[in-house]
């Protein structure tokens, strides 16, 4: 429950096992297929709105495309240098909390919580509207699907990270090869293999609003670029320099497919088509409908399912950060063997899987909502570098506060453009969600807190000095579990007192324990309570609230059988004992383990 404090320039953690980590490779495989898979459906969110100006509008896919890929570049570098200043992961989080304040770092925390459960619940979405696009017979069972490929997603991070990047990396290759080999045999061709072009019709002009709106759209292009900076310590040593060389690979590959794509709209005379998705399209013209058509779509299909790994690979990290600064429970913090984080990965399946449900599985209900979070995160990091570099100021700080501050720039009109226009389109549920989670943050760190005043820490307590104590043990019957818990209780206290609770309408039962009790004869002082109400707990809090003893301990023995289906056959009786004795008592409740075997 510490309250740690992270410093400007975060040392990196100790080793627990490289084994277990990643490479460039396999980091890319881990935690870039989100941004990788976007050309599958970015390039399309981008001709949806231009189309609606018809042949005119479309001509605007290349200029809008570049300007996504100059804000791309931007990113990019600017978080290698995140990267390098902070080893220990977080991205936005750890630069806005460390040089904007503990609430500027909760809102960068909110905000790629958000993003990372979107991208979930779009990436499992996207790749089975693509099965369900090849084979439309399996579109009745759309969230079906969906909740299977999250299953099997989870499995294999639930297995560790460098597991996952292993049996991703296969056909994380497949797929960029297949869209680089769609981009390069469009180019050389003169003339589609296949003709695609569909009638458009233009029902708006074109416009600075029909461009921003087509821009915002193709921003959902960009999510997933921060997730390397956010998981830097997954990464072999030397931890920076590998997690720099794959954001770069990450920048490169991603902008050379963007524009390669909205290169071959426009050459080819591409538009939104019912059941055909604009990718589908590009790689029929490019390459016809033979054998390397379906090698490109099952490999969109493959990739797009696994892109939620890049959540799973930065959000339990994240979370661990935002456990240790108490502003999330700490079981966020725990890590099980192979490195897992296994409550983080646990959240992200279940809150993936809600909104697929609520979703019904539809990609285009929750792309819509996608961006905005990220560009938050993306322009509180960038401000919190500008900040950095001017307080270290070390070499080369100039250039470096001018690459960040133009990236701030860029992603504040960003996340402006994309909120305004998204907002009607269900954004505003994303601007209602990222003050709730600041909130639900904030009340995690006041409860820590005052845990915290409660335990004095920080403080230095006197020295422990022994205080008169009382065991109680409730008893009903005469056997070798008895004894047992009696033995216990004469070891714990300075005095033991066995306690009988007892119904008027028992008197035969509550006369056999008293001769039982006298035949034995154990020593041990025994009171005898009574209820007409046959409770349990009543009597037992009555009597312990007229003790003169200051520290009380209430021994409740109980069996602990051999097969978990025999737990139907007991009572339940020390659970309700227990319960009622932690909720009003300050009495320390030992519950003994009786075991058959």
């Amino acid at each position: 429950m510490s309250i740690v404090k992270t410093p400007a320039r975060a040392k990196e953690p100790p080793d627990t096992g490289d084994r277990y980590r990643l490479s460039v490779v396999g980091g890319l495989a881990a935690l870039s297929l989100d941004a990788m898979a976007s050309v599958a459906y970015g390039p399309e969110a981008i001709v949806l709105v231009l189309a609606l100006a018809g042949g005119a509008g479309l001509g605007f896919t290349i200029p809008v495309t570049l300007t996504i890929a100059l804000l791309l570049g931007v990113l990019t570098l600017s978080y290698r240098q995140v990267i390098a200043a902070f080893p220990a992961g977080g991205g936005a989080y750890g630069v806005a909390k460390t040089h904007l304040g503990r609430r500027a770092g909760l809102v960068a925390g909110a905000a790629l919580i958000v993003d990372y459960v979107l991208n979930v619940a779009v990436s499992v979405a996207a790749g089975v509207a693509a099965l369900t696009s090849a084979f439309p017979e399996l579109l009745p069972y759309t969230v079906e699907l969906c909740l299977v490929v999250l299953a099997l997603v989870t499995a294999v991070n639930l297995r560790g990270i460098a597991h996952s990047a292993r049996a991703f990396v296969a056909p994380t290759v497949i797929y960029v090869g297949a869209i680089l080999l769609v981009i390069v045999a469009g180019l050389v061709r003169g003339e589609p293999a296949v003709d695609v072009r569909q009638q458009v019709d233009g029902l708006q002009t074109v416009g600075v609003l029909l461009v921003l709106k087509a821009f915002a759209n193709g921003c959902a292009s960009l999510t997933g670029v921060e997730a390397i900076a956010n998981a830097v310590p997954s990464f072999r040593k030397p931890r920076v320099r590998r997690a720099q060389r794959a954001e770069l690979a990450l920048g490169g590959l991603l902008a050379v497919m963007l524009l390669g794509i909205a290169a071959l709209i426009e050459k080819f005379g591409i538009a939104p088509a019912d059941g055909v998705t604009v990718l589908a399209q590009v790689t029929r013209a490019s390459l016809g409908d033979g054998a390397l058509f379906y090698v490109v779509q099952f490999a969109t299909v493959v990739l797009l399912a696994l892109a939620a790994n890049t959540s799973f690979g930065g959000l339990p990290v994240l979370a661990r950060l935002l456990a240790r600064d108490n502003n999330l429970p700490h079981l966020f913090a725990l890590r099980a063997d192979r490195q897992v984080h296994r409550y983080g990965i646990a959240f992200l399946a279940v809150a993936g899987g809600l909104l697929l449900v609520v979703a019904r599985g539809q990609m285009n209900l929750l792309v819509p909502l996608f961006a905005i979070g990220v560009f938050v995160g993306f322009t509180l990091s960038q401000t919190g570098m500008v900040r950095h570099w001017l307080m270290d100021r070390p070499e080369g700080w100039r250039r470096r506060t001018a690459l960040n501050g133009f990236g701030a720039m860029l992603t504040f009109l960003a996340a402006i453009v994309v909120t305004v226009s998204k907002f009607g389109e269900g954004g505003w549920l994303i601007v209602v969600t990222l003050p709730l989670l600041v909130a639900g943050m904030e009340w995690v760190n006041r409860s820590y807190a005052r845990i915290g005043a409660r335990l004095e820490l920080g403080r230095t307590p006197p020295p422990p000095r022994p205080r008169r104590s009382l065991v109680v043990v409730p008893v009903h019957t005469v056997t070798r579990l008895t004894r047992d818990a009696l033995s216990a209780a004469l070891s714990l206290g300075d005095r033991v007192v066995a306690v009988n609770v007892t119904h008027p309408d028992d008197e035969e039962e509550a006369r056999t324990f008293m001769a039982d009790w006298e035949r034995w004869d154990p020593g041990v002082e025994l009171v005898r309570l009574s209820d007409e109400h046959r409770r349990l707990d009543e009597p037992l809090l009555r009597y312990l609230a007229q003790v003169p003893e200051p520290h009380v301990f209430v021994l409740i023995a109980e069996i602990e059988p051999d097969h978990a289906w025999q737990r139907l056959l007991q009572n339940q009786r020390g659970a309700v004992l227990a319960r009622a004795l932690r909720r009003r008592t300050d009495a320390v409740v030992c519950r003994m383990r009786f075991r058959l075997s």
